[in-house]
């Protein structure tokens, strides 16, 4: 069954209800695997790649909700692309909170030597800091202040985020790179596929609607 081209408010909320909830899904996985003694033999490690893959996963959803939206003529999605967006970094937090907590212990010196040592923990605390803005300037009142040409600019880091996410799993695996390459493949597609659409947008234009608070101007 195709869904609809609109959604009324009703089957809106109903909807952005069944995708939050299962958004929840790997922090209630993790959260019960510790209370049961399940997170396996190194539980540090496991916690570390289980928020940072989801981190990825959540970019990915975001990234491709533009494409999917002007493919298919179902611009309901673009009100769910905030959510996803504040997901990643939720689960970005998770990820460098652990890193600080259980493997660095909140020991400043050696956290800042790490960064600058480590290529792969530079890149993603590269991306960990791009992620802040973009989250920060997600809320109603700020996407209200800010002008949409300003708000477009800024939130266009998230390809670079994406890419530096991408190099950051990349560099930490030492062997098997099946995940990364399937993740640098995925992100691959979706930036090719919004560089396709925006070079087709400039060739013939769309019309398009005034941002409002609720569904802010999209990066192009």
């Amino acid at each position: 069954m195709l869904l609809p081209a609109r959604l009324s408010p009703r089957q809106s909320t109903l909807l952005k209800v069944v995708l939050f909830v299962p958004s929840l899904g790997p922090l209630a996985r993790l959260v019960i695997a510790g209370f049961t003694d399940n997170l396996g033999a190194n539980p540090v490690e496991l916690l570390t790649r289980s928020t940072g893959t989801w981190t990825l996963v959540f970019l990915c959803i975001t990234l491709g909700i533009t494409p999917v939206r002007k493919v298919t003529g179902w611009n309901w999605l673009s009100q769910y692309r905030r959510m996803f967006g504040l997901f990643a970094f939720f689960y970005v937090c998770l990820h460098f909170t652990t890193y600080i907590w259980f493997d660095q212990y909140f020991d400043l010196d050696a956290i800042v030597k790490d960064v600058i040592k480590r290529p792969f923990i530079t890149v993603g605390f590269a991306a960990f800091v791009l992620l802040i803005p973009l989250a920060v300037t997600s809320n109603h009142w700020l996407t209200r202040k800010m002008s949409a040409k300003n708000w477009q600019n800024l939130h266009r880091l998230v390809y670079v985020i994406c890419v530096l996410g991408v190099v950051h799993y990349w560099w930490l695996v030492k062997r098997d790179l099946t995940q990364p390459i399937i993740y640098a493949c995925v992100v691959g597609v979706l930036l090719s596929a919004r560089m396709l659409l925006k070079n087709k947008q400039a060739s013939r234009p769309w019309p398009r609607a005034a941002p409002t608070a609720r569904t802010p101007a999209e990066p192009a």
